[in-house]
């Protein structure tokens, strides 16, 4: 059984559990202890945490998520209808890959039983199995990344948290469709790197990019299957790590925005939240960052792909040799742009398929602008 890789909650925290008020996060959420695992069946997001930082050479010593699950379970929360559970940890196998081993099986086991899990790690290489848990259900992936370094590097050093992407990449079978980096910082990346996404047909936007229009974000969480987050995206004056200092970054009402975002997807999936200093400041901005994904989760529209086309208005916008076909929620007053099947022996896509974009996206094409993340998207489907 999957689950038995999972070690339960230690009795000290268990017995503060049990201290919180009625009206608290704690006193709502099915813990996994000793004497018992929570029913699956009847949860609707699952928190877990993975004690695992050997991939990242300059890794804190320890993984401590104690004060990170205090601070959560004190808060209080919204009018939240989710079954909530925490699954306890995953400690650290003989080996990297027995870690690995461990993630992917859990979270796979989880996604199989329609559960969002919440992966509290760890360093950021733990992508890699969150990654390949999706192998079993034979769909293509789309990975969003909000971190301030794209992750690419050499081959044989595949294993570390600086590189898993590459790893994702090249590593057969490759079920990844989309990879998007949100907040990267230029001068923390080789030209070469950002050359390379371009030639993948990847997107990124950069730090600033985002800070001056954070609403740029929403359309790339809306497509997104796994968000992983690196707590080295958020500068240290709001996270409180200053062991490794990052003077710029996020600050902490723009990655509970961001973390809000990918909550209210209807597409996402699996969360996950990386390299956390175990230090008492950064706790706080976690536990509130988790907050805000199980309160955007309770915002879902379930739209597109799980709703109807029949209540979109369709708008059919020509553009030079192109027809661009647009549709807008009668629900929720967002735009998707529709991607067309292409009738050859490559393509990934199965059918048409819907991309989420914005309104400014759609106002572009009127002005006979072709959206970028469309043509993108058209390359990807045809090679």
């Amino acid at each position: 059984m999957e689950f038995e890789f999972l070690t339960p909650l230690n009795k000290n925290f268990a017995a503060q559990v049990k201290e919180f008020s009625a009206q608290q996060l704690g006193s709502k959420v099915v813990f996994h202890t000793k004497d018992q695992f929570p029913d699956i069946e009847k949860v609707d997001i699952a928190i877990l945490g993975v004690l695992e930082n050997r991939g990242d050479r300059v890794a804190f010593s320890n993984i401590d998520l104690e004060p990170l699950r205090k601070q959560l379970y004190s808060m209080f929360p919204g009018n939240w209808h989710a079954s909530i559970a925490d699954l306890g940890d995953i400690v650290a196998g003989n080996s990297l890959e027995d870690t690995y081993f461990a993630l992917r099986k859990v979270a796979a086991l989880l996604i199989k039983n329609k559960v969002i899990p919440i992966v509290i790690g760890g360093s950021q290489d733990l992508t890699y199995a969150m990654y390949r848990a999706y192998d079993d259900l034979e769909q293509m992936v789309n990975l969003v990344s909000i971190d301030s370094k794209f992750d690419f590097g050499k081959e044989e050093e595949s294993a570390l948290v600086s590189s898993y992407l590459t790893k994702i990449i090249i590593d057969e079978p490759n079920n990844l469709f989309n990879y998007c980096n949100i907040g990267y910082q230029t001068y923390y990346n080789a030209q070469e790197e950002i050359d390379l996404i371009e030639k993948l047909f990847f997107d990124a936007y950069r730090l600033g990019e985002i800070s001056n229009n954070i609403a740029l974000a929403e359309p790339v969480f809306r497509d997104a299957d796994i968000v992983s987050l690196d707590l080295n995206a958020v500068k240290s004056s709001d996270s409180g790590n200053f062991v490794s200092f990052e003077p710029n970054g996020f600050n902490g009402k723009e990655i509970c925005s961001l973390s809000r975002y990918a909550g209210i997807s209807d597409k996402v999936s699996m969360f996950g939240l990386f390299n956390h200093s175990s230090s008492i400041q950064e706790s706080t901005l976690m536990a509130q960052i988790v907050w805000y994904f199980i309160e955007g989760y309770h915002y879902r529209s379930n739209e597109y792909p799980f709703g109807s086309r029949e209540s979109y208005i369709k708008f059919i916008v020509p553009i030079d040799e192109e027809t661009l076909v647009f549709y807008k929620s009668n629900k929720t007053d967002r735009w998707w742009i529709e991607i067309p099947f292409v009738t050859n022996g490559g393509n990934k896509l199965k059918r048409n398929t819907l991309l989420p974009c914005s309104y400014e996206e759609y106002l572009g094409a009127c002005n006979q602008e072709l959206p970028e993340r469309w043509w993108k998207a058209q390359r990807k489907n045809i090679i």
